[in-house]
């Protein structure tokens, strides 16, 4: 397994993945929308971890706004979970974002998803007592 930056190769592979493991999401997070617009930043903060013959097997796109990273899309194929490709996604965005001079990284977890939760805190991330709020525009 390999981590590399996202290319159009891989798109197919990403929305199959993406559609696996959101199945719930809006039209605004499917591959088609969210992959132009993470392009636009010119960032190379969206990576694929890619298995023996190429294929995607995990993805994880990440944001710094020069206040705060962003982890969003983290996303293992079931065959390949409890591997280490989640947590090699991880640290290898983290691992970016610090470079950028991120000093503190935030994620979001849908209620209920303990599985999730316990993941994120083996690699050292905690609870805050925080609110999330949004607004569609």
């Amino acid at each position: 397994m390999r981590i590399v930056p996202y290319c159009s190769e891989h798109f197919i592979g990403v929305e199959t993945l993406w559609r696996e493991c959101f199945p719930d999401d809006p039209a605004r997070n499917h591959a088609a929308a969210a992959i132009p617009a993470k392009l636009a930043m010119g960032d190379d903060l969206f990576l694929v971890a890619e298995g023996s013959e190429n294929e995607v097997i995990g993805t994880i796109m990440a944001g710094y706004d020069g206040h705060r990273g962003w982890l969003y899309s983290v996303a293992v194929r079931p065959d390949h979970r409890r591997t280490g490709t989640g947590t090699r996604l991880v640290e290898a965005a983290c691992d970016r974002l610090k470079a950028f001079g991120c000093v503190k990284v935030n994620l979001q977890i849908r209620a209920g998803n303990e599985a999730v939760t316990a993941f994120y805190e083996a690699l050292g991330f905690s609870v805050e007592p925080r609110t999330s709020m949004g607004r569609e525009l």
